[in-house]
């Protein structure tokens, strides 16, 4: 007897700067069943980005006629999430706040995962570490990253990203938890409840 067999919806968001790029990179390199929604944009195709690979590149009418969780020229295609979900694949999105709210007021049964830093402190730190921003917009990063974490009590977890195979760890420890949980094991509770031997 198997155990809940559709895919995972898992929404992961945090500041800028956190690690959320580096944890979901080595999700996705660890565990073959774990598939990165590919998200939908109305910008051009940067050099080097590959339609289908990093966006579906479209234009805004046809983003417009699209089903997607995120109305503001970025979106992810709702039909590509339900297909893999359906085939078993757990669904990984990196979205900030504000689209993590609308997956999942759309799609209930989608887990949110907060990556939070050590400290506010640390955070700025490494942002200033990447090296890849003006001293403005680092300070612009770093206030939109208080209206973030400010929000981190509307998440079903929190992990801190302080050490980075202990949150790699954590993130893992959630999924099985997840995959485990009464809710989504309704095809064996009922076949348990049948009294089958």
């Amino acid at each position: 007897m198997n155990q809940s067999r559709e895919g995972l919806l898992l929404v992961v968001s945090g500041p800028a700067g956190v690690g959320k790029g580096t944890i979901d990179g080595i999700l996705l390199e660890r565990h073959g069943n774990i598939k990165l929604s590919v998200s939908a944009t109305t910008r051009k195709p940067r050099p080097g980005e590959i339609d289908g690979v990093h966006y579906f590149f479209i234009d805004e009418d046809r983003f417009k006629s699209m089903n997607v969780f995120n109305m503001h020229y970025y979106g992810t295609p709702r039909t590509y999430v339900e297909q893999e979900l359906k085939a078993g694949h757990d669904v990984l999105l990196e979205i900030d706040v504000q689209g993590a709210m609308r997956v999942k007021k759309a799609y209930p049964d989608a887990v949110l995962v907060f990556i939070a830093p050590p400290s506010m402190s640390a955070l700025k730190e490494r942002l200033i570490g990447r090296n890849t921003e003006t001293p403005e917009q680092i300070e612009k990063r770093f206030a939109t990253a208080y209206d973030e974490v400010r929000m981190m009590d509307r998440y079903d977890y929190i992990v801190v990203n302080d050490v980075l195979d202990i949150a790699v760890s954590r993130m893992e420890h959630i999924i099985q938890a997840e995959k485990c949980r009464a809710t989504r094991n309704q095809a064996l509770i009922k076949e348990f409840a049948g009294g089958k031997e």
